[in-house]
């Protein structure tokens, strides 16, 4: 699904006005209605029997507000329309629906925080309404602002609230909040969704999001190439490797896993475990050989084998015997509990600058890279796919200022590589620029391991033959998907990187339908 920036909403309206001649008043009246339809969906008391608020900006996202109350009175709707911005800035269309809206005996309230009246008919209101700013607010709303007010008095509100287009406060290319935001049930964003719905914490206030059609010819929005987009069930069908019926286990990838250091011996095992379960047909696993019987005694498929170490971890003289396993494999995937020690760095950055095989570097493999970002650099025209979360990211250059979709895009298209930065809506970007950003997953998989899992699954596809980019965001989806069956099952408290592991088969059912 494409993820549409503000500018390029703002390119459509004027395309859709200016190019095809379809009134403006037309396209907030359609964008009204579906956030009428919304209030009264949310209702839970007869329209008869309800009290509403609408708040209002002098934008054509305060108009679609106007509108929208003049819709919830003619279904019986007791309601007020507050305007938190200045009336002499109402734009020509909010100017009309204003005049349409006072033709059915409701004014336009002027929005006064200090009135107690106002705020206890909001905050009693059973819907609310959220039409302050529209996709191009760019700059923090002052904490001592009326908009700061209204956006308390709503989040306050025993009511169930709807923003128009999107939440007030939400940054629409990014999903931050500046300074404050509306926290919304529902969202009724027009024509296509936006970045800020799907990512950062503009999730956490978006609540359940709704397109609306609001007469945009279609053929302009077909032709809206977006940078962003979710990731879907088909795409990640579409990147599953074919099963030859007559295949044999060398046909269906080589994986090798190098990681582990004493006191860190479940990531290996669990990355292992879970590129056997997503299909490998021969994973190695490379270890210290001071652990190397507790992970023999663990894998039943993986195949571990013990390399030289130093007091428990890694050490340089393992360079040979791993380069040499991994002429033979597909595939590495490096870091899973390797520990930090600059001997077993070193030995990371010397396999990334000597293999040209596709590399997936998670974890400690990520940290080795701080302070050595060229070695990334140096492998721009071979895959690499890095999985760190904000903090290892951080380690290595990435800057979240700018939210997580574009620092993850940036940092892909400066280093050369494919980045999944893993988090709440992880995000994978590309070397050409675009970023998939994943929607399943819960609370249930922030457990140490859970990115070990990853790992597995996303060295796994990749062993198999399936395109970088669709094996790291497909990897990520299906990761997801276990997690979120693993925790129906046994809830987000309770469930286990192993569980997620042991719930792969029902995501691989369902992706075969």
């Amino acid at each position: 699904m494409k993820l549409a920036a503000s500018a390029q909403m703002r390119e459509l309206d004027r395309r859709a006005i200016q190019e095809r001649g379809i009134p403006s008043i037309d396209l907030m009246e359609r964008a009204a209605a579906g956030v009428a339809e919304a209030a009264l969906d949310l209702l839970s008391v007869q329209p008869g029997k309800a009290r509403a608020s609408v708040l209002c900006g002098a934008g054509n996202n305060g108009g679609d507000g106007i509108a929208a109350a003049r819709l919830l009175f003619l279904k019986g709707v007791r309601v007020r329309v507050f305007l938190t911005g200045r009336y002499e800035r109402l734009t020509a269309d909010a100017l009309e629906e204003t005049r349409r809206l006072s033709d059915c005996g409701v004014e336009l309230e002027p929005f006064d925080p200090g009135s107690q009246d106002q705020a206890e008919w909001i905050t009693a209101s059973h819907v609310l309404v959220d039409a302050m700013f529209g996709v191009g607010l760019s700059r923090e709303i002052a904490p001592d602002s009326a908009a700061a007010a209204a956006v308390c008095l709503m989040n306050q509100s025993r009511g169930r609230v709807v923003a128009a287009d999107i939440a007030s406060g939400v940054e629409a290319d990014t999903g931050r909040v500046l300074g404050c935001a509306v926290k919304a049930d529902r969202t009724v964003t027009f024509t296509l969704p936006k970045i800020g719905q799907f990512a950062g914490d503009g999730v956490l206030c978006s609540g359940r999001v709704e397109v609306r059609e609001i007469g945009i010819p279609p053929d302009l929005v077909r032709r809206t190439a977006c940078m962003v987009m979710t990731v879907e069930r088909e795409y990640v069908q579409e990147a599953l490797p074919p099963r030859k019926p007559d295949g044999h286990k060398g046909d269906f990838g080589k994986l090798l896993i190098v990681g582990g250091a004493v006191g860190y011996t479940g990531a290996p095992y669990l990355a292992a475990s879970a590129a056997v379960r997503s299909g490998c047909g021969l994973v190695y696993l490379g270890v210290p050989d001071s652990i190397w019987e507790i992970e023999a005694s663990r894998c039943g498929s993986a195949m571990p084998f013990p390399l030289a170490d130093r007091g428990g971890s890694l050490r340089g003289t393992a360079l040979p015997a791993i380069l040499e396993k991994l002429e033979g494999c597909d595939v590495l995937a490096i870091g899973p509990g390797l520990g930090r020690n600059e001997d077993t760095a070193r030995l990371v950055r010397e396999i990334l600058e000597r293999t040209e095989k596709p590399v997936v570097l998670d974890a400690d493999g990520i940290n080795a890279l701080e302070g050595h970002i060229n070695t990334l650099d140096a492998r721009r025209d071979r895959v690499t796919i890095l999985t760190p979360h904000d903090g290892e990211f951080a380690r290595v250059g990435g800057e979240l200022s700018a939210g997580r979709t574009e620092a993850a895009r940036r940092f892909a298209l400066r280093h050369g590589c494919t980045l999944v930065l893993k988090g709440h809506r992880t995000v994978t970007a590309t070397q050409a620029g675009t970023v998939l950003v994943n929607t399943n997953g819960s609370s249930g998989l922030a457990k140490g391991g859970s990115g070990d899992v990853l790992t597995g699954i996303i060295g796994s596809l990749l062993a198999q033959g399936a395109a970088p980019v669709r094996a790291a965001a497909g990897g990520v989806w299906i990761h997801g998907r276990a997690g979120d069956l693993a925790a129906e099952r046994l809830t987000a408290y309770c469930m286990t990187p192993d569980d997620v592991i042991a719930a792969l088969p029902a995501v691989f059912q369902e992706l075969a339908l």
